[in-house]
């Protein structure tokens, strides 16, 4: 049975480092006031500032909710605002504030130095071939998820009755 190895499958591995790492980085963003969710906002838009929240939930593949949640809770801290599309009252962009720029290279080496701590034994070809290979993981569960929902709405729409 599978809950009963003790070997413990590549699935629960992951999930678990994954865990730990979230953990970890949150307890090391916490001086910062910051939570690792809405340091991925304040990083994407460090490369891309002015995005719109569909934009920005693209980029960090979530909901457009939660993106939305994230961008309140760092406006409400002063580390972004948003700002009228000119031309088209339905979308604000998202920039960094002023007072975000000076953290975010702080921030920044605060990941490094997680990264460095999480890959400590492995050796560069190591690294490379556990990034490459966790690439071809995150595709396979898109993919799969992607065939899923066409899958579900396919389903779905056999299913329900026009009215």
């Amino acid at each position: 049975m599978i809950f009963e190895d003790s070997n413990r499958g590549f699935g629960f591995l992951m999930t678990e480092a994954a865990r730990l790492l979230r953990r970890l980085i949150d307890r090391r963003l916490m001086p910062q006031g910051l939570t690792r969710a809405q340091w991925g906002v304040l990083a994407v838009l460090s490369r891309r500032d002015g995005l719109t929240q569909s934009q920005l939930a693209e980029a960090l593949e979530i909901e457009k909710t939660t993106a939305g949640r994230l961008i309140d809770h760092l406006e409400a801290g002063g580390w972004l605002q948003r700002r009228p599309i000119p031309g088209d009252r339905r979308f604000w962009s998202v920039h960094l504030s002023a007072r975000a720029r000076p953290l975010i290279a702080e921030v920044e080496q605060i990941i490094l130095d997680t990264r460095a701590t999480m890959l400590r034994g492995l050796s560069e070809q190591q690294q490379r071939q556990l990034s490459a290979a966790m690439c071809t993981v995150k595709s396979n569960l898109s993919q799969a998820l992607r065939v899923e929902a066409a899958t579900q709405a396919t389903v779905l729409g056999e299913g329900s009755v026009v009215a």
